[in-house]
């Protein structure tokens, strides 16, 4: 899709009247989606919406103070998210994930690095749980295991991989599956951005496995990336829905 120039300034206010006004509101917030992903990677993506991440406790404040100012807002989807409308663009408003994993907390802000957008001063939300809440997007419609790929390999010397194996420990399998697929996409680079002591970790616990006795139960956790495609598990294979939710 081609952008024009006035398309761009559009885009432009309504990015700098946004943050200007969530500044306004009080509420904290960090930027992620498209522009954290350009913080980390360098890539730029046009896009007609800014994802603003916020704790649960947050997104009511920020969507009573814009309807306030006149913008149409809309809780979504309880669980997740609530958007506030301009024309054509919008505001994503994400305080946890549709499988309900990654939820924000106080450990999002404290760890968030900060910079400049549209001139105003952002806190933009971590790599590392930028990292977490992408590892879990693999579905048929969308994949972000490229966009996993590209912030380790932009940003991945100054990731904290003690953080990201604490956030993923209940799905180290998926941590493991996307080191396994960095070394193939980039072969020249992965022993100077993976520690060797994550990889030997995460591939001990993967040959364990085989010493464990056989499940009672039969799980699926393929709900966990992809609620749609697994659906035949549960619904007709009599798979036990794995609990998603974790600590």
């Amino acid at each position: 899709m081609v952008v024009t120039e006035e398309q761009k300034r559009e885009a432009h206010a309504f990015y700098k009247e946004a943050i200007q006004l969530l500044h306004e509101s009080g509420t904290n917030f960090m930027l992620g989606g498209a522009f954290a992903m350009f913080h980390y990677t360098g890539i730029y993506r046009d896009t007609k919406d800014l994802d603003v991440f916020c704790k649960p406790s947050e997104y009511p404040k920020i969507l009573k103070f814009f309807a306030e100012k006149g913008f149409a807002t809309e809780l979504t989807d309880a669980r997740w998210l609530a958007k506030v409308f301009k024309g054509e663009y919008f505001i994503d408003i994400i305080f946890d994930t549709v499988n309900n994993i990654c939820t924000v907390d106080d450990s999002w802000y404290d760890n968030a690095t900060t910079a400049e957008f549209v001139g105003e001063a952002v806190k933009m939300l971590p790599a590392e749980e930028l990292i977490w809440c992408k590892i879990y997007v693999q579905n048929r419609e969308r994949y972000d295991g490229a966009d996993v790929n590209h912030i380790i390999l932009k940003w991945g010397k100054n990731l904290d991989w003690k953080r990201i194996l604490f956030r993923l420990d209940a799905h180290w399998h998926l941590l493991l599956s996307q080191l396994i697929m960095f070394q193939f996409v980039y072969p020249s680079e992965y022993h100077e951005i993976i520690p060797k002591w994550l990889f030997d970790e995460l591939m001990g616990r993967a040959q364990e496995q085989y010493d464990l006795p056989s499940a009672v139960e039969r799980v699926c956790r393929g709900p966990v990336i992809d609620q749609t495609q697994y659906s035949i598990d549960i619904k007709e294979w009599d798979y036990k829905v794995s609990t998603i939710k974790t600590t």
